[in-house]
């Protein structure tokens, strides 16, 4: 948290055993740690809703005694009886039915004080709730009932003095939710008053010392005000880490790269097959701009599948050989890198552009990958396309100008560190390519440090592509979707068929041995999964650039980059294992030539259930800024941001990058202030962050 941490081991303030468990199963040490560890929900009661009020099917929490309780015998299942307990909550009585609950009928004895949560219905004028969720409030009770774990934090009466709102945290069953609240109430009640971080309460927000205190102890207004406050602090954090890289990256010193009239750049504008979109034009006229500077361009490309990046980059690139320096093109994976080597070396020789391109991958032969470095070194290559293999040692460029990312979420900050490092003493400039949308909130807090520049048009020449559900309980629509692959094949295009994965039922071995005996019987079918060598893989993609393969059995190891104008349909199969955004990117693999193209999401999905609805959503709209706002409200944003970006869950607790837009950007404003206006505080806030709670940053 931004200037403030509680660094006092656990063990000194709360019970020894307590604090062991704690420490074992939930991996927190510190007082500190803990009070980071925020509740999940609230439970509500003191001021608690006016059941007289609810209609039938509202949700309730609702504090109450139990006056009485009987067991009923259940005909229709004998061996859940049911029963039922009357509850006076200070206004109203109300019952409560449980179905074969022993625990229930074990614990809710008159006299008993709980709070429960439920639907209510309304039966001859009295309400009801049926089998509601219930929490025991008082009084001693075995280790599956509630608070006896909170007596080892001193007097029950004390704890839960005058609260209106219970706590509820993500507990584990060793350790309740209750421990977990008195041992906060603990270090909560030895804990100084915590200052303000930047001298001063920002306007509307909460002290930081009343929003700690009441974010896990809220009074009477609920958590609300609690949480505004510190989910401001956590975006504050991010937002003043990423202003000081940037102001630190503007110290550093990158070659002038201008545009120069007549040169490479130039032929290859005047002999492109199309002309470049108003968007692509704006693209690079921003790249232009900032490769002319001192300072070291870091600038981030998103856009649509198929929305001309690549040639824009390689424009881009061509104004940095045109002033003598040499680019390196980092791909994610080998089939990218060969599939970019083969096609900038083609683009560039239809131009007449005699601009050498080299390749470099791990699984080259010594032979090649020799010769490779030695061009690199010499200068002799210009544009260095490679995977990772880029970055390692006994790699040297002879005047690196340029970094260009592809897939910019595949590779860390630390990665494109490292290749810049090569550059010597200047620092090359930075163009970092997706064509997974970045939603806004994201945009601004984990590519916060990089500018950015959006293209969404198509190029002139390539038609929207159309999308179908094939769903697998519709045998009909799968006969006609292999159908239309035969036909399609027929008119001389060629067919993508995706996997979700290589072995097995429904794997790529097993479906293209089943096709080539069935439905696409006397077609030319090649498969490509990771599995392959890098020669093999290259190879079989290069015959499928070709057009001497008809349709390629794939996984998603096509997933990005890979370009085969002829390539007209697309067949996802089992598309409801896929997420939102692969999806779209499957997608942009066909219609990148002029021909209409066809995209058959395959599904064994039910219809109604959440995945076919997940799939029919990709199939209908080909915007990837509304799929990605969606693939970020289905799988929220730690799915999004991939599993490699742990530190989110260490640094963006509160925060949620669906709902909390306007926060987040407040934070950056007022950050960006600060930045500009006192470096040296931004830098001492940040000082005692550890690595780790930035990790993610570096994942980015």
């Amino acid at each position: 948290m931004l200037g403030f941490d509680d660094t006092r081991p656990l063990n000194l303030v709360v019970p020894l055993k307590q604090a062991r468990a704690i420490s074992k199963h939930l991996e927190i040490e510190t007082c500190g740690e803990l009070l980071r560890y925020y509740p999940r929900r609230y439970l509500h009661y003191g001021t608690g809703e006016d059941l007289t009020g609810l209609k039938d099917g509202d949700t309730v929490t609702v504090m109450g005694t139990v006056t009485g309780s009987r067991s009923i015998p259940n005909r229709k299942q004998p061996k859940r009886p049911i029963y039922k307990v009357d509850i006076f909550d200070g206004r109203t009585t109300f019952t409560a039915t449980f179905f074969g609950s022993a625990y229930a009928s074990r614990v809710l004895k008159e006299g008993r004080r709980a709070m429960f949560t439920g639907k209510v219905s309304w039966f001859n004028g009295a309400a009801q709730l049926q089998h509601p969720d219930f929490v025991l409030v008082d009084g001693p009770t075995d280790a599956t009932g509630s608070l006896r774990q909170l007596s080892h934090f001193g007097d029950l009466e004390e704890i839960l003095s005058g609260r209106e709102w219970l706590p509820i945290y993500p507990a584990t069953k060793m350790v309740s939710t209750w421990t977990i609240m008195g041992a906060v109430h603990a270090v909560l009640k030895t804990l100084p008053p915590i200052e303000e971080p930047l001298g001063f309460t920002p306007i509307g927000f909460l002290p930081l010392n009343s929003a700690v205190r009441q974010i896990h102890e809220p009074g009477s207004k609920g958590p609300e005000a609690a949480l505004e406050r510190l989910k401001y602090d956590e975006a504050l954090s991010v937002a003043l880490a990423m202003g000081v890289r940037r102001a630190d990256a503007a110290h550093h010193t990158a070659p002038a790269l201008p545009r120069v009239e007549g040169r490479d750049q130039d032929t290859m504008l005047r002999h492109l097959p199309f002309p470049l979109t108003k968007g692509q034009n704006e693209v690079l006229t921003e790249i232009s701009a900032d490769m002319s500077s001192t300072q070291p361009m870091s600038r981030l490309l998103q856009g649509e599948v198929g929305s001309g990046k690549t040639i824009v980059a390689l424009l881009a690139m061509l104004q940095a050989v045109d002033n003598g320096a040499q680019c390196a093109f980092l791909a994610p994976t080998e089939v990218l890198v060969m599939q970019h080597a083969r096609s900038l070396t083609n683009t560039l020789l239809r131009a007449g552009v005699p601009v050498r391109v080299v390749a470099l991958t791990g699984s080259m032969g010594a032979v090649a990958k020799q010769e490779a470095l030695l061009k690199i070194v010499s200068g002799e290559a210009d544009i260095v396309v490679g995977t990772h293999a880029l970055i390692q040692e006994g790699v040297e460029f002879f005047r690196l100008g340029m970094v260009v990312v592809d897939e910019q979420h595949r590779f860390g900050v630390e990665q494109r560190d490292q290749l810049r490092a090569k550059a010597g003493e200047t620092t090359p400039h930075l163009l970092v390519m997706t064509a997974t949308p970045i939603p806004r909130t994201i945009a601004i807090t984990v590519f916060g440090d990089l500018s950015v520049s959006t293209l969404k048009e198509l190029p002139g020449g390539r038609k929207p592509i159309q999308s179908s559900v094939v769903p697998e309980f519709k045998p009909k629509w799968v006969a006609r979707a292999w159908e239309k692959i035969r036909e399609e094949v027929g008119a001389g295009h060629q067919v993508y068929i995706v996997c979700p994965r290589i072995e097995g039922d429904g794997g790529v071995t097993e479906t293209a041995a089943a096709l080539a005996q069935d439905e696409l019987k006397g077609l030319k079918i090649a498969v490509l999964h990771g599995r392959m060598k890098g020669e093999e893989k290259d190879e079989v993609m290069g015959a499928f650039a070709a057009g001497a393969t008809d349709v390629l059995v794939s996984t998603t190891v096509i997933e990005v980059g890979v370009d085969v104008p002829n390539a007209t349909v697309m067949m996802v199969r089992e598309s409801e294992h896929f997420g939102i955004s692969q999806l779209h990117q499957l997608r942009g693999r066909v219609g990148r030539g002029g021909n209409q193209s066809l995209c058959l999401f395959h599904t064994y999905a039910e219809e109604g259930t959440p995945a076919f609805e997940r799939v029919s959503q990709v199939a209908a709209t080909l915007d990837g800024f509304a799929l990605a706002e969606l693939d970020l409200l289905n799988r929220r944003e730690g799915d999004v941001l991939g599993k490699e970006q742990s530190g989110i869950g260490r640094t963006l607790r509160l925060v949620n990058l669906v709902d909390d837009y306007a926060v987040v950007k407040r934070a950056y404003d007022d950050a960006a202030n600060i930045v500009a206006n006192n470096l040296e505080f931004a830098r001492a806030a940040t000082a005692n962050f550890a690595p780790e709670d930035f990790e993610y940053l570096d994942k980015s």
